[in-house]
């Protein structure tokens, strides 16, 4: 597949784009006259949008991937060859806190990580993601999880990654070079099925540590008022499941 053409079919998975590109035909069909044609597309476009900004319905469609993998507590882990820690974003707000500690974050896959190693799962934390010029993301994950306790001695940087099956194909280059058979995959639990899948393609043992993002919403204010947050939040599980599929037909 062409890989703009690629590109154009992600960004689709984001509610508002894809809504935009109904509208946008629904007024073509009015222009031709297809006016029911016209008024069903226009009642998809907003409806699609609509649907995924109530943050009850974001948290069903995320629900289908998070609920595939339970937490566990880092004691009930099995050993491993490694800890594996996929990149996810290079912003950590904790890093300003003057005393921070993994079991504190419990939404920081950095922080499962550290937990993890500190509980002696495994002799070594592989950190993986990429990036564009200057300093890496796996470099800036280092930096952060030393504030959590391991040390740059444990540490197996991967930097060439960009995106998820790259983390897969270049973590399996660095763990057959150290020896490494079984990992600990770290990474939230809404991107661990198509992560998990994609590493047992690499030949790469991986056991899930899914790391939860999920909301407690207590009101009903909460669970129905439409949100951005809710829609961005559906935007992501919508681009998993695209992925997760596409996984699949690729075999």
């Amino acid at each position: 597949m062409p890989s703009f053409l690629q590109e154009f079919l992600v960004g689709l998975t984001y509610p508002p784009a894809l809504s935009f590109w109904l509208l946008a035909c629904a007024a073509l069909a009015a222009l031709l006259h297809w006016r029911r044609l016209g008024a069903l597309m226009l009642a998809v476009a907003l409806g699609w949008s609509g649907l995924w900004s109530l943050p009850s319905a974001s948290d069903w469609l995320r629900g289908l991937l998070e609920s595939r993998y339970p937490v566990v507590d880092e004691a009930e882990l099995p050993r491993a060859d490694a800890i594996v820690v996929l990149g996810g974003g290079a912003r950590y707000g904790w890093l300003d806190r003057p005393d921070v500690r993994p079991e504190q974050l419990r939404s920081s896959r950095l922080a499962a990580g550290a937990r993890a190693w500190l509980a002696g799962r495994a002799p070594i934390v592989i950190l993986s993601g990429g990036g564009e010029g200057g300093i890496t993301e796996a470099r800036r994950m280092a930096a952060a999880i030393a504030r959590l306790g391991v040390p740059e001695s444990a540490l197996v940087l991967e930097e060439r990654s960009r995106d998820t099956r790259d983390n897969a194909r270049y973590t399996a280059e660095l763990a057959e070079q150290h020896g490494v058979h079984r990992v600990l995959l770290v990474t939230s639990a809404l991107h661990m099925p198509r992560a998990s899948l994609l590493f047992r393609q690499a030949g790469i043992e991986a056991i899930p540590v899914p790391v939860p993002e999920r909301a407690t919403r207590a009101s009903w204010r909460e669970r129905w008022l439409p949100s951005r947050s809710a829609l961005w939040r559906s935007g992501r599980a919508l681009k998993e499941l695209a992925g997760l599929a596409a996984v699949h037909l690729a075999g």
